[in-house]
C-alpha cells in the first residue's frame, strides 16, 4: 500500500486511468472526424451569501444543437461540506466527481481526519489535468466550480478552474458554461452595485438572485434549459453553511418562481 493515505494514487498504482489518458497528442486532429456530438452540460453559478455559499445549475444536457436531456443534476455532492458544479462533458465530470468522493472518504478513514482544505483542491487540480487528452479533442472537457465552507476560517468559499486544472479563488461569485457570458456581467453590476452585496443577502435572497440569473441564461443561450411549469423541471440549487451541505427543497424552489420572477412577468403564463 505505497499509495500512503491518498486514494488516487492507490488507482494509479493499480493501474487505472481516467477514460483518453493514454491517447496521442495528435487527438485533437483525430477528433475532427468523429462522428457523433458530446453530451454537455450547460450553465451553473455560486455566490456567497450571509450564511456561506449557494450553488446553481440548470437542468439541460445537450449535443450539438440537440436537447438529450432535461433533467441532469450538474451540482454533485462531494462530502458534508463541498460540492462540484459541473459544465462541459458530464460523462467525464461524474467520473471525476466520484473518484474525488472516493479519495476525500478514503483519506479520512486512513488518516482518521478530513483531508485539508488545500489538498482537495489539489486533488481537483490532477483530475482535470489527467483529463486533459479527452479535453483536447474536445469530446470531454470539464469546467467545474468547487464550493465549501471553510470550518477553520468560518466562511464559504468558491473556486473555479481552467481546462489545465488552474485553480482559482473567487472572492464574491463564480460562473461557467454556455450561459455564462450573458450573466457573468450581470452578477459583477448586481454585487457591485445592488441594494447590497452577494455576501450581505439571507438565504432567501441569494436563492431568488440565482433563478433569475439562470433564468437570464436561458433567455439569451439556447443550450441553458429554464423553468417549465408544465415539465415541473426545475433548476438544482444546494447551500453550504456552518451546517453543513442542503438542497434546496423544490417547494422552495416553486415559491421563490412565484415570489422573484413570475410577479414581474419573468414567466409566459404569468404575465398580466
Amino acid at each position: 500500500m505505497g499509495a500512503g493515505g491518498d486514494f488516487l494514487d492507490l488507482l494509479k498504482a493499480e493501474g487505472y486511468r481516467l477514460p483518453g489518458a493514454g491517447l496521442k497528442e495528435n487527438a485533437p486532429a483525430a477528433a475532427a472526424s468523429l462522428p457523433f456530438q458530446p453530451t454537455e452540460g450547460t450553465t451553473i453559478l455560486a455566490l456567497r451569501y450571509r450564511d456561506g455559499v449557494l450553488i446553481a445549475g440548470d437542468r439541460r444536457a445537450t449535443a450539438g444543437h440537440t436537447v438529450l436531456y432535461d433533467r441532469a443534476d450538474k451540482v454533485i455532492d462531494i462530502d458534508a461540506f463541498s460540492v462540484m458544479a459541473i459544465s462541459g462533458s458530464p460523462a467525464m465530470a461524474y467520473e471525476i466527481a466520484r473518484i474525488l468522493e472516493h479519495t476525500f472518504q478514503y483519506h479520512r478513514r486512513r488518516q482518521l481526519q478530513e483531508m485539508s482544505l488545500a489538498a482537495k483542491l489539489r486533488r481537483l487540480s490532477l483530475l482535470i489535468r489527467d483529463n486533459l487528452p479527452m479535453a483536447m479533442q474536445g469530446i470531454g472537457p470539464v469546467i467545474p466550480i468547487f464550493a465549501t465552507f471553510d470550518r477553520q476560517d468560518s466562511r464559504g468559499k468558491i473556486f473555479f478552474y481552467d481546462v489545465l486544472g488552474a485553480q482559482f479563488e473567487s472572492a464574491d461569485f463564480a460562473t461557467t458554461g454556455s450561459g455564462a457570458a450573458a450573466i457573468r456581467g450581470a452578477m459583477f453590476y448586481n454585487n457591485q452595485w445592488g441594494e447590497r452585496p452577494f455576501a450581505e443577502l439571507d438565504r432567501s435572497e441569494s436563492l431568488g438572485m440565482a433563478l433569475r440569473l439562470l433564468h437570464t441564461a436561458a433567455e439569451y443561450d439556447a443550450a441553458t434549459g429554464r423553468y417549465e411549469r408544465d415539465a415541473g423541471v426545475l433548476p438544482t440549487v444546494k447551500t453550504i453553511s456552518a451546517d453543513g451541505l442542503r438542497t434546496v427543497p423544490e417547494e422552495d424552489l416553486r415559491a421563490s418562481y412565484e415570489r422573484y420572477i413570475a410577479r414581474t412577468g419573468g414567466l409566459g403564463d404569468a404575465e398580466g
